[in-house]
């Protein structure tokens, strides 16, 4: 058999350019990190200060969300300079030390890359509105009005209205899935393709190790602008805009989603090929058909690496029938896909709290996240157990939680600060007022109260994290006899002749579960009696099979 030679990659030793498959990653969202200069505001400086703390988690790379110039109307994603960092967050010195720092601790660094649209102050989209022969005319998405003057079709914002916006310069509509300051680029022009990937080259070259893409399947819309049809109530979920939203009316059969989206997938990933050992996961937003394109997009090597995946994002709680059901169908329409599981993000109410979870279920979680097959991210302050923060209106930042206040509050809820220290201002995050108040409930679970605490939920994270990469069935294996019974979720994971027996008490009563033939060494919990195992409630065991005594 022949080794696989080690590659050195951005100062780190690649023993495996599939690093990614299992890997764990840790999402950053900059603002809320750690500010370092006294304005309020997270910082680049503040990451690198933190990251150690990171490092120690043990995960394989940080996802840090965007820090490009930007005027902040959508905190970030929308960008008005794809090559330069906002002076909020520092400068691009301060970004390259970021990247030196995380791998001289061994993380590699990949970043947000919002291509679908930009902010309406970016340099392209004032050419291409100024009128309608210049050279940058045809690069955003631009329709004439119905002869009533309505917008041309009847597609939604994400956002709320109209994904029309009129423009009095070429008296015309332009497309806008999310806010009206976020104009859509224009796909079709084969010179905003190029003009993208100079982009990804450029932090490519400036020693990124992969991209977390925003919003994937809304980069092509249909060139013949037709109407969505309308969505049947009963088909209708709020997985990706909450339910309160008539976004969620439609049947998103043109404005996304489009096969043309696959051409430029693949000129992406030619180009990330060029660069030993970087990564893509790209974010697929939508609420009927997230996963049939989650396998089409990762299916094989042409396309993504890996798909982030709303399933668990979900409001409805993770019982052990639901696992069931959305490993069901990726095993029907995903069976070649690879998928990023999260359960918190900057965009969802925090899963303690949008689960309701008892204190003692937080690390239950913990541990079936670390036992899934994909690959994971993490939210900074999950590894704290951390609940969502409640922010009073007159403190809301978030435009979307503004437009649709009280029945859904935004998202401000999960961008807090960050606890570090209990009994200093702001909680270690920041010496002045913060953009958002620090949450009083998030500083007696801080990071320096957690950290020397064995039975802490974060020195848990520590340890499942440590199980994953300890065993190749966790990172890599099939995922096989998927078993529900009440509360008990079980399944096996192997792989490179190790087989693991993982199972799950996902509810406030003990179990008692038979297991698989065969003797079985615990990993993690209760140690098996026999030939069966008692769960204590929201408790979990993951046991390794002794293959040579069977």
């Amino acid at each position: 058999m022949t080794l696989m030679t080690d590659i050195e990659h951005n100062g780190i030793a690649v023993r495996d350019k599939d690093w990614w498959r299992g890997g764990v990653i840790y999402q950053i969202y900059p603002r809320s990190f750690q500010d370092t200069n006294g304005d309020g505001v997270g910082d680049l400086k503040g990451i690198v200060e933190r990251l150690p703390h990171v490092a120690s988690l043990g995960v394989d790379a940080v996802w840090i969300s965007p820090f490009f110039t930007s005027p902040m109307k959508d905190f970030g994603y929308d960008v008005s300079d794809y090559r330069d960092v906002d002076p909020m967050f520092g400068t691009l010195a301060d970004f390259d030390e970021l990247i030196r720092t995380s791998h001289g601790l061994g993380l590699r660094v990949m970043i947000d890359l919002v291509l679908s649209h930009t902010s309406d102050e970016h340099p392209w989209f004032k050419e291409s509105r100024s009128s309608r022969d210049n050279p940058r005319a045809d690069w955003y998405v631009w329709a004439d009005p119905r002869p009533d003057g309505t917008p041309p079709n009847n597609w939604l914002s994400i956002f709320g209205g109209s994904a029309w916006a009129w423009d009095s310069r070429r008296c015309q509509y332009y497309l806008h899935n999310f806010l009206a300051s976020q104009p859509d680029l224009n796909f079709h022009t084969p010179a905003v393709q190029e003009a993208l990937l100079d982009v990804a080259r450029f932090w490519l070259e400036r020693g990124v190790d992969g991209f977390r893409l925003d919003t994937i399947n809304f980069y092509i819309h249909d060139r013949q602008l037709r109407d969505n049809p309308p969505l049947p109530e009963t088909l209708r979920n709020d997985s990706i805009a909450p339910s309160v939203n008539p976004y969620n009316f439609q049947d998103h059969k043109y404005d996304k989603n489009q096969p043309e989206n696959l051409a430029f997938l693949n000129r992406l990933r030619r180009l990330m090929e060029e660069y030993p050992a970087v990564a893509a996961v790209g974010e697929v937003g939508d609420a009927q058909y997230g996963l049939e394109i989650l396998g089409q997009y990762t299916a094989g090597e042409d396309y993504m690496h890996m798909c982030y995946a709303f399933e668990f994002l979900a409001k409805e709680k993770l019982t052990a029938r639901r696992v069931a059901e959305v490993f069901d169908r990726v095993e029907r329409v995903a069976p070649d896909g690879w998928a990023c599981w999260a359960f918190s993000n900057h965009d969802v109410m925090r899963h303690a709290s949008r689960w309701n979870l008892q204190p003692a279920a937080v690390p239950l979680f913990a541990t079936l996240l670390m036992t899934l097959r994909g690959s994971v991210c993490l939210y900074q302050g999950e590894e704290l157990g951390l609940p969502e923060a409640e922010v009073p209106f007159e403190a809301l930042q978030d435009p979307y939680g503004i437009q649709f206040w009280p029945e859904f509050k935004g998202r401000d809820g999960a961008r807090t600060p960050m606890a570090w220290t209990p009994d200093v201002p702001g909680g270690g995050f920041s010496e002045v007022t913060s953009w958002l108040p620090v949450a009083a409930a998030h500083l007696p679970l801080a990071v320096s109260l957690q950290d020397g605490d064995p039975g802490s939920v974060l020195n848990h994270y520590r340890r499942m994290i440590a199980l994953r990469h300890a065993h190749p069935a966790l990172l890599k294996g099939d995922m096989t006899d998927i078993h529900v019974a009440g509360d008990l979720l079980s399944f096996r994971r192997s792989a490179a002749g190790e087989t693991l027996y993982c199972a799950f008490n996902l509810g406030d009563a003990p179990l008692e579960a038979d297991l698989p033939p065969g003797e079985w060494q615990a990993l993690h919990g209760p140690a098996p009696e026999g030939d069966t195992i008692t769960l204590k409630p929201w408790q979990a065991l993951v046991a390794r099979l002794d293959e040579g005594r069977n």
